[in-house]
C-alpha cells in the first residue's frame, strides 16, 4: 500500500482518514446493492467516482494501471457466460448463456467500482493514517497491530526476496520452465523458514521492552464536522442514484 500512496494537497487528502474509510465502505454497500439491471445507475458511480479522481488530483492513468489487480476475477467473469447453464443466445456465432451474461456484468461492474475506490482511498492516504482512522473508528486493536506489523515487515521480506532472487542469478540460475520449480519451491520455503525466525526474533525483542499484547495509541485526531459532511456526498450521491434510477 505504501506504494499506491501518492502525495498531494487536494482536499480529499485533506480529509480525515475515518472520513474517507467510511465513505468507501459506505459506497461499496450502494454499489453491492444495486440490482444488475440498473445500467444507467452503474454508469452515474462510475462518473461519480471520475468526479473524485479529478478533485483529488490523481491521474487517471494512475488508476487504470492498478485495477489489473482485478485481473483474476475478470477472467473468472468472461468465462462464467460460456459454462453457464439455462437458456442461451448466439453472440458473433457463439453460444452464450444468458444467465451467465448477467452474472459476468454483475462481477465486472461491481468488483471494477469497488476496488477503483480502493485505489483512489490508497493513493490518497499514507499507510499510517489508515491504521489512524481504523483506530477511530474502533477496530479491534488485534487487527489493527497485524496490519502495523505487515506494512513494517512487507518490505523487509520483499528485501530478501530481492538478496535470495541475486544470489541465485550470480550462481548462474536462469528460471525458464517447470524443470527450475524445484529450485523456486525450495527458495520460498528457506523464504519462509527465514521470515518465521525474524518474526521469533522481533518478538522476542518487543517482549524484553516490555510489550504485554497492545500496542502504544496512536494519534486520536477528531474529524471536523465538515470533513464529515464532504466524504459523506459520495455515499450520498450513490445512494440517490441508487434510490432514483
Amino acid at each position: 500500500m505504501k506504494g499506491l500512496y501518492r502525495p498531494g494537497d487536494s482536499p480529499i487528502h485533506r480529509l480525515a482518514p475515518q472520513c474517507k474509510l467510511v465513505a468507501v465502505v459506505l459506497f461499496a454497500v450502494v454499489v453491492v446493492a444495486t440490482p444488475r439491471e440498473r445500467f444507467w445507475a452503474f454508469f452515474l458511480y462510475a462518473l461519480t467516482l471520475a468526479a473524485v479522481t479529478l478533485l483529488a488530483r490523481v491521474p487517471v492513468g494512475y488508476v487504470l494501471k492498478r485495477l489489473a489487480v482485478e485481473l483474476p476475477f475478470v477472467v473468472f467473469a468472461l468465462a462464467i457466460p460460456f459454462i453457464g447453464v439455462g437458456e442461451r443466445i448466439d453472440v458473433m456465432g457463439v453460444s452464450l448463456s444468458v444467465a451467465g451474461l448477467w452474472a459476468a456484468w454483475n462481477i465486472l461492474a461491481k468488483a471494477t467500482l469497488g476496488v477503483a475506490a480502493s485505489i483512489l482511498l490508497a493513493a490518497t492516504t499514507e499507510p499510517r493514517a489508515l491504521l489512524l482512522g481504523a483506530q477511530r473508528l474502533r477496530v479491534p486493536q488485534l487487527l489493527i497491530q497485524i496490519a502495523t506489523f505487515m506494512l513494517r515487515y512487507l518490505e523487509v521480506i520483499l528485501d530478501e526476496m530481492r538478496r535470495m532472487k541475486v544470489a541465485r542469478e550470480s550462481r548462474g540460475f536462469t528460471p525458464r520452465d517447470l524443470r527450475q520449480a524445484p529450485v523456486l519451491a525450495k527458495s520460498a520455503g528457506a523464504l519462509f523458514i527465514r521470515s518465521y525466525e525474524r518474526g521469533e526474533r522481533v518478538h522476542l525483542a518487543m517482549l524484553s521492552r516490555g510489550y504485554t499484547g497492545t500496542m502504544p495509541t496512536l494519534r486520536d485526531d477528531r474529524a471536523p464536522k465538515a470533513q464529515w459532511a464532504m466524504a459523506a456526498v459520495l455515499p450520498v450521491v450513490a445512494s440517490a442514484v441508487l434510490f432514483v434510477s
